[in-house]
């Protein structure tokens, strides 16, 4: 996945994911504006595999986190990326399996298909607990995100995951040992996205304290 050459980039004119736009508005008496982007909401699953307690991740090539890593040491130049400077495993993320919500059909269904199509494993939607539903983006596009955990055995691992081949999804499925993985999301050096922080640290507090979780907090 981090072999990664021939990169450029330019203005987007139409896309099927997002629709940057303009907002003008009057705030206290003062006319400002600012650029957002029209998003699908989305679901984000923390899968536990406790067979082996372990947490199961998804690493991918993000665009976007290769694109700012370029630009940091000065590979950006023209339209073009220089993949020679910057190498494809700079843009390579550790993530929980997450989807967007593009099919008519309930969050819990497309959570399913997500641990299904990315991590390989077969999750019935009684086995799916809604940790809270949060806002992505807010600077942008202000979608919503819908966070589950899971809770699977080796047993109902059903395929390798690994993303849909059709869609050009190159995934690797990541397992983590729990009492790793806070030390892991907290290394500087490992590309993770927030929500992960979020996933384990709610887990630690509401889960291996066994406290268990409400809305509006830990009970």
């Amino acid at each position: 996945m981090d072999k990664i050459s021939d990169v450029s980039f330019k203005n987007i004119t139409e896309s099927i994911y997002i629709r940057p736009f303009r907002i003008q508005y009057t705030q206290d008496g003062k006319k400002k504006l600012w650029d957002c982007a029209v998003h699908h909401d989305s679901v984000a699953i923390l899968v536990h595999n406790i067979s082996r307690d372990v947490f199961v991740f998804v690493k991918q090539f993000r665009p976007a986190v290769y694109y700012n890593q370029a630009e940091s040491l000065g590979a950006v130049e023209s339209g073009r990326i220089d993949s020679e400077k910057a190498p494809g495993r700079l843009g390579v993320t550790y993530e929980m399996c997450a989807g967007i919500v593009d099919k008519d059909c309930s969050v819990e269904q497309i959570a399913k298909e997500e641990v299904l199509e990315e991590c390989g494993y077969d999750v019935p939607l009684r086995h799916l607990e809604k940790i809270t539903v949060c806002r992505s983006g807010v600077g942008t596009s202000g979608t919503l995100q819908t966070l589950f955990y899971a809770k699977v055995t080796d047993a109902m691992r059903v395929g390798e995951g690994g993303g849909n081949p059709t869609e050009g999804e190159l995934i690797e499925v990541i397992e983590v040992p729990v009492s790793e993985s806070l030390a892991f999301v907290m290394d500087e050096t490992v590309e993770t996205p927030v929500g992960l922080l979020f996933g384990i640290t709610w887990y630690m507090a509401c889960k291996q304290n066994q406290k268990g979780c409400k809305s509006g907090g830990c009970s």
